[in-house]
């Protein structure tokens, strides 16, 4: 294998990444989805997460990697994410599939733009939107317009969402240094790197807030 070890890092938390939103995805369809066609909408969302898992799965494997393996380090912090953020009802859980999700995805966004075009490409496909931002965005705004109130808690969520994702994200940096370094340019200030990738994240998520309206 030729391959770092932190691609094989970056690949691995990607997959497991994937595994899990497909997961916590049917199991909010099915649990919270208030129409049968927001049940099946949300369904075809996770069967996309899970395509996009395969794919990784099967690049890990020609890599020469178990993918297992590669998966294994990052279950407990991911895990941990979502036992501390499973929403109570569906707004919830839209807003976390939209900006809770979508912040973790950044940072795999930011460590793939130094890895080899072929690595990058795989990355810029599984994290491909596939249609979750404008399923939540329309029902969350929907959902807004019936009951205004519900704007001031789910800003409140969305910040919970982002402080754990954060949280968790340092422990996996701390935990595998090699997917770390990814995220800073070598040769230079890398406190000066990391608050530059902080402010890009920011803006980001500041986006999304901005089109859930709240």
């Amino acid at each position: 294998m030729n391959e770092s070890p932190g691609v094989v890092d970056l690949l691995g938390v990607l997959a497991y990444a994937e595994l899990s939103a497909f997961t916590r995805m049917t199991e909010d369809a099915a649990t919270l989805a208030p129409t049968l066609a927001d049940r099946t909408a949300l369904c075809e969302l996770a069967v996309a997460e899970y395509e996009h898992f395969r794919l990784l799965y099967d690049r890990l494997r020609e890599l020469g990697a178990d993918p297992e393996r590669a998966m294994q380090p990052f279950a407990e912090a991911l895990d941990a994410w979502h036992t501390q953020t499973t929403p109570a009802d569906w707004l919830q859980a839209l807003v976390k599939a939209y900006v809770g999700v979508g912040i973790a995805l950044d940072f795999y966004r930011e460590a793939a733009r130094r890895l080899d075009p072929s690595i990058a490409e795989l990355v810029d496909e599984v994290l491909a939107d596939e249609g979750r931002a404008e399923f939540a965005v329309e029902r969350v705004r929907a959902g807004l317009a019936a009951d205004p109130v519900a704007g001031g808690r789910l800003a409140l969520w969305a910040r919970r969402l982002v402080g754990e994702a954060l949280s968790q994200g340092q422990r996996v940096a701390a935990a595998r240094p090699e997917l770390a370094t990814m995220l800073v340019e070598s040769g230079e200030n890398d406190q000066a790197e990391i608050s530059r990738l902080f402010a890009r994240l920011t803006e980001e998520h500041g986006k999304r807030m901005a089109a859930l309206g709240i």
